[in-house]
């Protein structure tokens, strides 16, 4: 049987991507004042609970983050429809984010409102760019729904015995390392480097960009 492989669901390009998102959420939260992002459920608990408080100068903190993020989604569906054929639109996704992280680097401190909602930006091109590995629905910005199809993967292992959910299980669970790692890694590039740590995040990014021209999408392999 033939089938289609793609690049931008590769594992390594997924891993890749993964380490990114935990750059950027450790950074916007070390960095830029406690701010996720990547993690919108999270902006949106702490811009409902300053909201009760009253505190709406820091409401606002969390509140932009979360409509960028959604901006980058819809941004990354109209790429999706008007992209050129020269490049793939994936990758025009993540050269873009490569070109705002490195603006995002040179934003003084003093403006982290601006510089979180472009990271969030990021962000939401991305959660929407790149939302399967392996033919697998996965997020490389975010960890829940990675944790649940993991554990649920796991348990169907251990209860039908196939080796496929056993399979499952261990991308998701990868995927859940490499965001670790990437914030791991974030943090002490941040301490090195300060605001502008997330240099080494777009580098990242364009690494990604770079893989993609392996062309395997129009490449055939056999299904053993």
């Amino acid at each position: 049987m033939l089938k289609t492989k793609q690049i931008s669901e590769s594992l390594r390009l997924g891993l890749l991507l993964a380490l990114a998102g935990g750059f950027m959420d450790a950074y916007s939260y070390i960095e830029r004042g406690g701010v996720f992002a990547n993690a919108q459920t999270g902006n949106i608990l702490l811009f409902g609970i300053n909201i009760s408080e009253g505190n709406l100068a820091t409401a606002f903190q969390y509140f932009w983050p979360i409509v960028s993020f959604t901006i980058g989604i819809a941004l990354s569906e109209f790429i999706h429809r008007r992209a050129i054929k020269r490049l793939h639109w994936r990758q025009i996704s993540v050269l873009i984010e490569v070109f705002i992280l490195i603006g995002v680097a040179f934003i003084p401190l003093d403006h982290n409102l601006l510089a979180n909602s472009l990271i969030s930006f990021v962000c939401g091109i991305q959660v929407e760019s790149f939302r399967k590995m392996h033919g697998r629905g996965i997020a490389t910005t975010m960890c829940i729904g990675n944790l649940r199809s993991a554990t649920q993967n796991l348990s169907d292992y251990f209860e039908y015995k196939e080796k496929k959910y056993l399979h499952n299980s261990f991308l998701y669970f990868s995927v859940i390392l490499s965001f670790i790692i990437g914030a791991i890694v974030g943090n002490f590039f941040i301490q090195l480097f300060s605001q502008h740590a997330i240099l080494v995040c777009a580098f990242l990014q364009l690494i990604a960009f770079l893989m993609m021209f392996i062309d395997r999408e129009k490449k055939q392999y056999k299904k053993l």
